[in-house]
């Protein structure tokens, strides 16, 4: 029998002493069983728990009271203190993560002024520094798993793209204080409805997360750990937002204060460049999508590249890896603002993970159980659609943007001269056809069709939306 590495021992007395921390007044075996299941997606063997709870109980992390099938479990006396078992709006803490929320409430007089940790970064060496242990890694492997792994980047993300775009840009622009709903949302991004009475900077945050996370999913095989990638997602989500247009896209070359936080971040444009780059070589080396997805999360607000929008471009540029991996990707959906404000301040203040990593994980597990009864309610794609995808996405993009109509004989003759296998012509055309026909403003994204060119050719041809 393979030996348990070390990580994944640890990994599981930390879950277990964060669900016992959730009941000050006990807990059985088989409600930790029951638990420990529902949390982590997997059972734990019952030897395997009676070995985690003595090491736990050896170690002064928990109580015991009673015995035999009345045997409760109760908080270890740190995490008393450290834990709030009934605290609203916060997310499942580790006994570390506990740790950093703690230091993160006490006063702000209290807390160390400190600068940006160059050793931080340069201390980081991919394949041998994790901040997510191996346990982790192959529990969220296991969550985000999606059927189109050996497909082409983005192919799960496209076929949940309108439901990501809504949920993404509401739960992003939402941590930012954004106080649209998800109907606002929903109707901004569908209809163009603003909202009355509300700042117009809120309706152009959401806008900005639509344009960005659409560049993400159409440019997925070609998108990277590469400053023109996080220079074009940042120019995406901060256009119409800062006081100096010149600053969208561009590295910072000024001093910037964080308001609530003892943290100053680097002050000279030089060195800002250097450990951007420094940061992105780092990234593109992780093999793991979850290591390099968090990696962004921690590095990107840390370090402050831009002079405003770091945190909204490090939540996008997260999904990078994930969307190019076909995995679920993280929409952050129900992420409460509370405990991902104090693990970021847990980042600037103490370079401590443990508390954004918390929060990572319960966030991903959130939307990759939506994502998953989504996706299974889309049913198996249709092999023939997936084997001529290009082909269709080019007969639909050229076809509005050459003003053609919708009709089965040309899309018959345009199939036979770009290369759709003889006999195959009339599945393709009816296929065709029926995209052009069902075509409106939310997918012309996939085929590269502006507005303007769709509106000029359903105008023409009198197409209205399936």
């Amino acid at each position: 029998m393979p030996r348990v590495s070390d990580d994944k021992v640890r990994a599981e007395l930390d879950v277990v002493e964060s669900l016992i921390a959730r009941h000050p007044e006990g807990i059985g075996r088989a409600g930790l069983q029951e638990a420990f299941a529902e949390s982590q997606g997997r059972p734990i063997a019952n030897r395997t728990l009676l070995r985690r709870l003595e090491r736990l109980r050896r170690e002064d992390r928990i109580g015991v009271e009673g015995e035999g099938p009345r045997t409760a479990y109760r908080p270890g006396p740190a995490m008393v203190l450290e834990v709030p078992a009934q605290e609203e709006g916060y997310v499942p803490l580790s006994r570390d993560g506990a740790r950093v929320r703690a230091l993160m409430r006490r006063p702000l007089a209290e807390r160390k002024p400190t600068g940006y940790a160059d050793g931080f970064l340069r201390g980081y060496q991919p394949g041998k520094t994790w901040y997510l242990p191996v346990s982790i890694r192959e529990h969220l492997h296991e969550v985000g798993r999606t059927p189109e792994a050996e497909r082409p980047a983005g192919t799960f993300a496209r076929d949940i793209f309108g439901r990501l775009l809504i949920d993404l840009s509401w739960a992003s622009s939402r941590l930012e204080g954004n106080t649209y709903s998800r109907l606002d949302t929903q109707n901004l991004l569908e209809f163009g409805q603003h909202v009355e009475g509300k700042d117009v900077t809120e309706a152009q945050m959401i806008l900005n997360h639509k344009a960005a996370i659409e560049f993400l999913v159409e440019e997925a095989e070609r998108v990277g750990f590469d400053v023109l990638t996080f220079q074009s997602l940042h120019a995406a989500l901060s256009e119409n937002l800062l006081g100096d247009p010149a600053d969208e896209g561009r590295l910072r070359t000024r001093i910037v204060e964080i308001s609530g936080t003892t943290y100053r971040p680097l002050a000279i444009p030089q060195r800002i460049e250097e450990c951007f780059r420094l940061l992105l070589e780092k990234a593109a080396e992780i093999r793991d999508p979850f290591e390099q997805a968090f990696f962004v999360m921690v590095h990107v607000p840390y370090l402050q590249p831009f002079a405003d929008v770091n945190k909204r471009t490090s939540r996008l540029g997260a999904n990078i890896s994930l969307i190019k991996s076909n995995l679920c990707p993280l929409s952050f959906v129900d992420v409460p603002q509370r405990p991902y404000i104090d693990a970021v301040l847990g980042v600037y203040e103490l370079t401590r993970v443990e508390l954004l990593r918390d929060v990572f994980v319960w966030a991903y597990q959130r939307s990759c159980a939506q994502y998953r009864v989504l996706r299974e309610s889309i049913g198996e794609p249709d092999p023939f659609r997936l084997r001529y995808r290009a082909e269709l996405a080019a007969a639909v993009r050229e076809t509005v943007r050459n003003g053609r109509p919708p009709s089965s004989t040309v899309l018959r003759q345009w199939a036979g001269e770009h290369g759709v296998e003889l006999g195959d012509e009339r599945a393709f055309a009816e296929i065709a056809l029926a995209l052009l026909l069902g075509l409106h403003e939310g997918a012309l994204y996939r085929y590269r069709i502006t507005p303007g060119e769709f509106k000029a050719w359903r105008a023409r041809f009198a197409v209205v939306d399936g």
